[in-house]
This record gives structure tokens, C-alpha cells and sequence, in this order.
């Protein structure tokens, strides 16, 4: 049986597997492509970057784009490293607490029985009809009513209700067997142990995904900077590259947008290749009954 198996599947390469090769290969490279494109632009002289027809991979790569955005930054009077703490406290913040909030909720609403838990669960599965737009007066009111205008408060409070997440993580919650979690009480673990000790080991995939959904609504945020912050050294990187082009020579400004567009597309890139094979389980078994 053991042979049959390994036939349908070997191990190592088998010539059978070559149409499999011929169908991926392509498409792979077809993905990648995009990613090749935004490394290629941001090291592009002006003009290639105007070059027609354009040109897609880079001929004489030069850091020029990167030495025009520091000087940019510096002349304004804050520098960009300013920007970037601000980026990272704010991301780091959201993704920590909006994670905890969604596998808390998630808990509770997977595994304990209150009245009116389906209700509040249905609410959170409406909310994922609402695009951004379409909550942000209610958002500001809420900001200016609590007086956290200008503030960290202001980049982070609207952030940490993430109603795809809570949903990700209930459903990778129900799969949990109840009898696990009524073995652990009769050993005397309490519903915080149970959460710290049974709960989270077991949903690693799911807080994954939920990490990197958070990180990249969060990390491309310009929702906050513009609406929420009046100090410049308030706002986020993602608002001071998205300014890049309108506020300097246009001509200037393609190069430092390219630059702008490879620095907040590396962190995405790289947190998806650390965490994928387990946002890969996610997925897997969200299909599973």
C-alpha cells in the first residue's frame, strides 16, 4: 500500500510531475511579476522611469530616488524616521490589540452560552457590509466627543474593531471540540487558563491571518492622518508617502512615489512570508466540517 501511495505522490522528483510544472511555472511567474515591477521602478533614473514605450526591468539602477526622499523629508523640517515611529507604534498596537480583542470575542462567543451571543455575533457579520467610507463621520464624531484629536488614540481606536477577523477566528474556534474545553474545567482550569493554555495554541493559523489582515489595514492607513491629525509630526508614514507627488516637482516626485510605493509594500511582503504557511491552514480549514 505504502508503495502505491508513494507512486501517486513521490517523494522526490518524479518525471509524472513535469505536467504539473507546466501549468504552475507559468502562473507563478505571472504573480511575481508585479512584485519584480515595484523593486525594478524604485531603482530607476528619471529616465527610464519617463522612458516610452516603458520599460520594465531596470537598466542603470540607482539610489538617487532614495537620497531625493531623505533630503525631501529632512528639509521639511521633521524627518522620516519620525514618520516611521510613528508607523510602527500605531501598527504595532493595532495588530496586538485587535488580535486580542478578536480571539477574546471569539472565545466567548464560540464556546460560552449567554443570551443573546447569536445576536451580537450577526452584528459583527453586518458590519462586514460597511466600507471604510462609509463609517467615517460616525468615526470622527466618536474621536472628537472623547478629545483624542491629535493624538496616538486617534490612529489607533478606530482601527481595533475588525469584524473579518473576529469572524475568521469564531469559526476556527468552533472546531475545537467541546469535550477538550470541559476536560480543562474539571481539572479546575478557569475560563482565562482555558483561553491562555487551550484556546490559542490551537488557533495559531487563525491569529495569523487575523495579524496580517490587521497589519495591512492599519499599515496603509491614511484614513487617520488626514481626517483625525493636524500636527504633521503626528501623522503616519503611509500619509507622508501618499503626499509625496503633490507636494514636490512632479517630475521629482514620480522617482520618490516609486521609492514610497517599495517601502510600504516590503513590510506586507515580508510579514505574508513569514506567517503564510499558517495563514495556508487558515484557509484549509476553513473548508473542513
Amino acid at each position: 500500500m505504502a508503495a502505491r501511495v508513494s507512486g501517486v505522490n513521490p517523494k522526490k522528483f518524479h518525471k509524472s510531475q513535469l505536467k504539473f510544472y507546466v501549468f504552475l511555472i507559468p502562473f507563478a511567474l505571472f504573480m511575481v511579476l508585479p512584485i519584480v515591477f515595484i523593486i525594478n521602478h524604485a531603482f530607476k533614473p528619471l529616465d527610464e522611469l519617463y522612458a516610452f514605450p516603458p520599460r520594465f526591468f531596470v537598466y542603470k539602477p540607482t539610489f538617487e530616488n532614495f537620497t531625493n526622499l531623505l533630503e525631501l523629508a529632512n528639509a521639511s523640517g521633521i524627518p522620516l524616521s519620525r514618520y516611521v515611529f510613528n508607523s510602527l507604534v500605531v501598527t504595532a498596537a493595532v495588530v496586538f490589540l485587535s488580535v486580542l480583542i478578536s480571539t477574546m470575542a471569539g472565545f466567548v462567543l464560540s464556546k460560552k452560552v449567554f443570551k443573546g451571543k447569536f445576536t451580537i455575533f450577526e452584528i459583527n457579520n453586518a458590519a462586514l457590509m460597511f466600507v471604510p467610507i462609509a463609517v467615517m463621520i460616525p468615526r470622527f464624531l466618536t474621536i472628537s466627543f472623547l478629545g483624542m484629536d491629535d493624538t496616538f488614540f486617534a490612529h489607533i481606536l478606530p482601527l481595533l474593531a475588525m469584524p473579518v477577523g473576529l469572524f475568521l477566528v469564531k469559526q476556527f474556534i468552533d472546531q475545537i471540540p467541546d469535550s477538550l474545553i470541559e476536560a480543562a474545567v474539571i481539572d479546575g482550569a478557569g475560563d482565562f487558563k482555558i483561553y491562555w493554555k487551550i484556546i490559542l495554541p490551537l488557533i495559531k493559523p487563525a491569529i495569523a491571518t487575523a495579524a496580517i489582515l490587521a497589519f495591512q489595514a492599519v499599515w496603509n492607513n491614511l484614513e487617520t492622518s488626514t481626517l483625525f491629525i493636524t500636527s504633521e509630526n503626528m501623522r503616519t508614514l503611509a500619509f507622508y508617502m501618499n503626499t509625496l507627488v503633490a507636494n514636490t516637482n512632479v517630475v521629482v516626485g514620480q522617482g520618490m512615489a516609486a521609492v514610497a510605493s517599495l517601502i510600504m509594500f516590503v513590510p506586507n511582503l515580508v510579514l505574508f512570508i513569514i506567517l503564510q504557511s499558517m495563514v495556508m491552514n487558515t484557509m484549509s480549514h476553513s473548508g473542513l466540517k
